[in-house]
């Protein structure tokens, strides 16, 4: 296809084109480096048709379901009477079929119906074939992403909304289409956003700071105090080393870093390396003891203070668990309050993501690791993008290649789309010994930094705070840390997801969370005592640290001191750093 007017003369040879090329592109998007997982996804279908022989009946009766609910469909669309209730329907926030003509067009309403008749009848099979637990869970999983992937509206001649675009735009949508995803396939990955719209250290991650101290692992980030007065006892912010550290400072209105400055906290912050190749390996005991421990010495060192405030999130929190587990064997107090959100320490669900672990299939990805030198950000972001394919995959598909459209400016698929390395050392340990091993609960089960941990020596304040709809780090295996830690505990269950759960301004109001519970009985007795709250967590948490943050002070007039001088501005060199 050379040019515009090919296309518009020859509309077949562009549908079979953008095909063609579509499927290049999503099968190394949706596959991403997990080829021997569908492997499986095949192996398992070919375990529940040999099941479906040893006892038919199962097969034969959903087989007669769906053809009779496929002879239902076809009178009701032969005899062209109105149907008050159609014999399928999308389940509930699913927003594929939300156009008209998916209910008021015959044709397309047939073409719906019949797609979730066919989806429906797979995912029973799937859910009833009685595999081992890890097969069974990745039959469905992949059942699901195949049926989604099948989806009509994901094809151009089969979706009214894609037809009309085109016809109304006397098919220039599609040449845009042509575009984007030519564009993608040479970046390797969809446009969720528009990635012009928005640039580092001016419209977002903003607020004003300096580099204080930098090393192969991380730059850590002084901010600038909003008051007059800060509390004398610094806050240090722990981000996930697996993303960019400013999903915590998106926007003036949804920046959790500025409402900590604005709270009269003196704040500091961890940028992690992107690691390349080169720093293959990197392992979990350089995170600690050259991260997060040569962090906490630094904040004490500039601020003039025995004691900080630690604020972690996801395996941030992992790492201070981790750090706090060391420093208690050491006898090393600098820590006074250790606030985790999302995270989990003992791995014995980790959420959707389970089936991608398995000794199989991890010993796969840690060889192609080992192999490449670090895990690449891509294949990290793909599986968590395929655990909301619908949302974070063919709606993309459908709105950027078959309408012709440019996805609209939105700061947290930004921050989505700028990936993370992990290097194959580190990786190679926290998947096998935390997620496939769960040796964090253990007591003596790792030793890291040469000491032997037990989560059960941390005895300071914490701060659980974890999200009702968290697919990541599911809330009620991230409750488990509660009965690990040993101090006064604080555990807050806010609504949402993983990230939207975290990044709920306080100015906005928005949703509302759990707290109160009895602890000391498991997760469902906590939710069961607890008392729900309107609004925001952040709130609940500042009214929580402050008691912990000493007496107020005079706000720092400069950034670090006579050992630790600025370097650079915030957001610094290490968070620019992009894989593409």
């Amino acid at each position: 296809m050379d040019n515009n007017s090919n296309i518009l003369s020859n509309p077949q040879e562009f549908i079979n084109y953008l095909n063609t090329e579509s499927k290049k592109i999503l099968e190394k998007y949706s596959q991403g480096g997990h080829e021997e997982m569908y492997k499986k996804f095949t192996q398992s279908w070919t375990d529940l048709a040999s099941r479906s022989f040893e006892d038919p009946s199962v097969w034969v009766r959903a087989i007669t379901d769906y053809q009779q609910a496929q002879i239902s469909l076809w009178q009701n669309i032969l005899s062209g009477k109105a149907v008050d209730k159609p014999i399928a329907e999308p389940q509930k926030g699913d927003r594929r079929f939300a156009a008209e003509e998916w209910s008021e067009n015959p044709v397309f309403s047939y073409i719906k119906q019949s797609y979730l008749l066919t989806a429906d009848l797979l995912q029973d099979m799937a859910s009833k074939a009685n595999l081992s637990e890890n097969e069974q869970r990745k039959l469905e999983f992949y059942t699901q992403e195949y049926t989604n992937a099948m989806s009509p509206t994901n094809f151009a001649m089969t979706n009214p909304e894609v037809l009309q675009q085109a016809l109304e735009t006397k098919g220039q949508s599609l040449v845009d289409g042509l575009q984007n995803l030519l564009s993608d396939v040479e970046k390797g990955r969809i446009t969720m956003t528009d990635e012009s719209a928005f640039t580092l250290g001016e419209n977002i991650a903003t607020t004003e700071g300096a580099v204080v101290f930098e090393n192969e692992m991380l730059q850590l980030i002084q901010y600038k105090p909003k008051t007059e007065q800060v509390y004398s006892r610094p806050t240090l912010i722990i981000p996930p080393c697996i993303n960019k550290f400013y999903i915590l400072d998106l926007q003036e209105h949804n920046s959790y870093v500025k409402y900590c400055v604005e709270e009269g906290q003196n704040v500091f912050l961890i940028s992690w390396v992107n690691p390349t190749a080169e720093q293959r390996d990197i392992s979990w005991d350089d995170y600690v003891e050259n991260g997060t421990m040569k962090a906490i010495d630094a904040v004490k060192k500039i601020t003039d203070q025995e004691k900080i405030n630690c604020v972690s999130w996801c395996i941030g929190g992992t790492m201070l668990a981790t750090t706090l587990a060391i420093m208690a064997k050491r006898k090393d107090d600098s820590v006074a309050s250790a606030t985790f959100l999302t995270t989990l320490t003992d791995f014995t669900d980790p959420g959707d993501l389970r089936v991608f672990i398995d000794e199989q299939q991890v010993k796969q990805l840690t060889d192609k690791v080992d192999e490449q030198g670090l895990l690449n950000g891509r294949d990290l972001a793909t599986s968590f993008n395929m655990l909301r394919s619908n949302d974070l995959i063919w709606s993309y598909v459908v709105n950027n290649y078959l309408k012709g459209k440019s996805p609209a400016p939105f700061d947290i698929l930004y921050w989505n789309s700028d990936s993370t390395n992990l290097p194959a050392n580190m990786y190679t340990f926290y998947i096998r010994e935390m997620y496939i091993n769960n040796k964090l609960t253990q007591p003596g089960g790792l030793t890291i930094c040469g000491e032997s941990i037990d989560l059960r020596d941390i005895k300071i304040p914490t701060y659980f705070m974890s999200a009702i709809d968290d697919h990541i780090a599911p809330w009620k295996g991230t409750f488990i840390g509660t009965e690990l830690m040993q101090g006064k505990i604080e555990f807050v269950l806010g609504a949402s997801g993983h990230v939207a759960g975290v990044v709920n301004p306080a100015s906005k109001n928005r949703r509302n969370y759990w707290t109160g519970g009895e602890l000391g009985q498991g997760a469902d007795h906590w939710f069961e005592t607890a008392e729900r709250q309107e609004g925001s967590w952040w709130p609940n948490w500042a009214k929580w640290l402050k008691p912990k943050a000493g007496k107020k002070v005079d706000a720092p007039k400069e950034y670090g001191n006579a050992e630790f001088k600025v370097i650079e501005p915030a957001p610094g060199r290490y968070v620019t750093a992009r894989i593409d």
